[in-house]
């Protein structure tokens, strides 16, 4: 499967990489498109996002992956993002809410919005996302933890950024 350039992310799940604009995959692979158009076919999930013309933007995918009984402790972060589970479960506490989400399962971040993450308890869980974040935070990490005795505590996830791309709106 070959797919076209454009503000868009290509991951390659059997080869866990990703890249930006075009790839090619010859198994399975998850795709984040920046698109003004509507398209319906193979979306598991859509988002609209309310962009500035004029500002500058990026693309960021990265993977987060958490030893079992792994948490991410209240946070936002900089920028809107669709997140997929690759493998474990985990329950994302956000808007009041609470989601348990298997394997295949998505969600969206609008990045403001405050976030509470558990991992499984029994298993290692991991999920890729793709985020338009503010051309600044090129390099550098998204998350804001709100609760200051959450700021210095040991992090057990690890985050592998694969693109850091800035993106043009047109």
């Amino acid at each position: 499967m070959r797919v076209p350039a454009g503000n868009r992310i290509v991951y390659d799940v059997e080869r866990n990489e990703a890249s930006f604009g075009e790839g090619a995959v010859d198994g399975h692979a998850l795709v984040w498109e920046l698109t003004s158009a509507e398209r319906a076919e193979g979306v598991k999930l859509r988002a609209e996002l309310e962009l500035g013309r004029g500002e500058e933007y990026l693309m960021r995918c990265d993977r987060v992956d958490f030893p079992p009984g792994g948490i991410a402790y209240l946070h936002t972060h900089a920028g809107p993002g669709i997140r997929r589970l690759l493998h474990g479960s985990i329950r994302i506490e956000t808007g009041g809410g609470s989601d348990e989400l298997a394997p295949g399962g998505a969600w969206f971040e609008s990045g403001p919005e405050p976030v509470f993450a558990a991992a499984s308890e029994t298993e290692e869980t991991a999920f890729v996302r793709v985020m338009i974040l503010p051309r600044r935070l090129l390099g550098q990490s998204s998350i804001r933890y709100l609760r200051e005795e959450d700021v210095n505590r040991p992090k057990l996830q690890r985050y592998t950024v694969f693109v850091d791309e800035p993106i043009e709106l047109t």
